[in-house]
């Protein structure tokens, strides 16, 4: 896969797409459930409805866990959700709300209904560390098997939609170079980097969050439609994590997605997505030093 994507590096490829529900997203949200169940227990209140705001693995792997949890499930998803995917929400007996734009509403439309109904009573069930903190400790165990697996790895290359799986898998991961990739088409990231440097004042960046990360000024577009998050909600631990680790944000063109798709499918047999390969392009745009040991994640099963 190196050889034909032209980079002469130590590769090592992290296969989440064999995960229950096709993707990394389980671990995160099986994590999110431990946490529900012991706060229970503890005392807190039940949490009689969950809901979560996504367009594909996410809400197929809360699908799932809620199911396991026997807990009724909201899902708001785009007008543009994949019909295989909403199907299969429906035999595992959520409820979906197809999300429109309203007039004049800037952002994602589901995750704007998705927070009124976390205000209106629902329990947060997602994979944004804003709105769901626990989110972070299960997908902590993908740089915690990573580091045990590679222990002489360089960097780490990861695609980013909402931030989360880029923030954890570094928690996990200590001090490897981390680089959060994100398409040309949406890059609100990179934006926010650049606005940060070369100061990285933090404090101000989370007393005024807003001169930094705001919704991507056009229509996301993208071959890898799972990282079309026009907000990266993560933002702030995720690039603190960059910046801490060496690395920088890379924004692919999206010939760079498409090519990296081609190779990962033409040289492996593993059954991966264009989402779930568009760390490898973050690669092949920002190549590593000759002889790197460098790992990507394949995160999300191509479904039929």
């Amino acid at each position: 896969l190196a050889a034909a994507a032209g980079l002469d590096v130590d590769l090592h490829v992290k296969i989440e797409v064999d995960q229950v529900s096709g993707s990394h997203k389980s671990r995160h949200l099986f994590g999110v459930a431990l946490h529900l169940l012991v706060d229970e227990e503890l005392g807190a209140a039940a949490a009689d409805r969950l809901a979560i705001a996504s367009c594909g693995n996410a809400a197929l792997a809360a699908g799932l866990i809620a199911r396991a949890l026997d807990r009724p499930l909201l899902v708001f998803v785009p007008v543009w959700a994949d019909p295989v995917v909403v199907e299969r929400l429906g035999e595992l007996g959520a409820h979906i709300e197809v999300c429109e734009r309203r007039d004049g509403e800037v952002g994602d439309p589901c995750v704007h209904r998705f927070r009124e109904a976390v205000v209106a009573g629902a329990r947060a069930f997602s994979v944004q560390g804003t709105d769901t903190p626990s989110t972070f400790d299960g997908g902590r165990t993908i740089g915690w098997e990573l580091a045990e697996q590679v222990p002489d790895l360089d960097a780490v290359y990861v695609q980013v939609g909402g931030g989360a799986l880029a923030t954890a898998t570094s928690l996990g991961l200590g001090d490897v170079r981390l680089h959060p990739v994100q398409a040309e088409g949406c890059a609100p990231l990179r934006r926010a980097w650049d606005r940060l440097a070369p100061d990285f004042d933090w404090g101000r960046a989370e007393a005024h969050p807003e001169d930094f990360m705001w919704p991507w000024d056009t229509e996301p577009t993208s071959a890898a439609s799972g990282i079309l998050d026009d907000v990266t909600y993560d933002w702030i631990p995720l690039l603190a994590r960059t910046h801490r680790t060496g690395g920088e944000p890379i924004v692919a063109v999206e010939s760079t997605i498409v090519r990296a798709h081609e190779f990962a499918t033409t040289t492996t047999d593993v059954p991966v997505s264009v989402t779930g390969t568009a760390g490898l392009a973050g690669m092949i745009a920002s190549p590593p030093a000759k002889g790197s040991h460098v790992a990507v994640l394949f995160t999300g099963i191509e479904r039929e």
